[in-house]
C-alpha cells in the first residue's frame, strides 16, 4: 500500500491517533526530567560521551514521532488479529517503561532502577522490533533508531550509577 494512502479518511485519523499518543504519553516523564543547571542530574559525575541536555528534547520527539508511524503500520493491519494485538500489546508494555524510566532515574533520583527498567526495555523493544518485523516489515525498521538510542542510554545509565556510588 502506498503511504499517500494513508493520508486519507480513517487511516490518517489512526496515523494522527498513534503519533499524538506517543507523543504525548512519552513526554510524561518529562515532568520529573530537569537536566538543567544546579539540578541532581548536573551535579552527577557523567562519562565523557554524555550527550549535552539540549540533546534529548529533540532526539525523544523524534523518537516517539517514529514510535507513533510504527504503531500504526502494525495497528491498520487490524486489532482483531490476534498477531496485530499481541504486537500492540508488547509494543505498550515496552511503552510503559520507557515512560516510568524518567521516574525511576530522575524522580526518584536512583541510577540503579533506572539501569534495572531500561535493560528490561532495552529487551523489549527488541521483542518488538522482532514481532512487528513478523506482522509488517517496515513498522520493525522505524523502531531501528529507537533500539539505537536506548542502547546508548543503556551505557550512559550504567555509567553515571558506576561512577556515583
Amino acid at each position: 500500500m502506498e503511504f499517500s494512502s494513508y493520508l486519507k479518511g480513517p487511516s490518517l485519523l489512526r496515523l494522527a491517533a498513534a503519533i499524538l499518543f506517543c507523543e504525548i504519553a512519552g513526554s510524561l516523564g518529562s515532568v520529573v526530567t530537569t537536566p538543567a543547571p544546579g539540578s541532581w542530574y548536573s551535579s552527577l559525575i557523567k562519562p565523557f560521551f554524555a550527550p549535552p541536555a539540549w540533546v534529548f528534547g529533540p532526539v525523544w520527539v523524534t523518537l516517539f514521532l517514529l514510535m507513533g508511524i510504527a504503531l500504526f503500520l502494525v495497528w491498520e493491519l487490524g486489532i482483531e488479529k490476534p498477531e496485530v494485538r499481541f504486537a500492540v500489546g508488547i509494543f505498550m508494555v515496552q511503552f510503559f517503561l520507557n515512560v516510568i524510566w524518567s521516574f525511576l532515574f530522575f524522580g526518584l533520583r536512583s541510577p540503579l532502577l533506572g539501569l534495572i527498567d531500561i535493560i528490561i526495555l532495552w529487551w523489549l523493544i527488541l521483542a518488538t522490533i522482532v514481532v512487528f518485523y513478523r506482522v509488517r516489515k517496515s513498522a520493525a525498521y522505524f523502531l531501528i533508531p529507537y533500539i539505537a538510542w536506548v542502547s546508548i542510554a543503556t551505557v550512559l545509565n550504567a555509567s553515571i550509577y558506576l561512577m556515583n556510588p
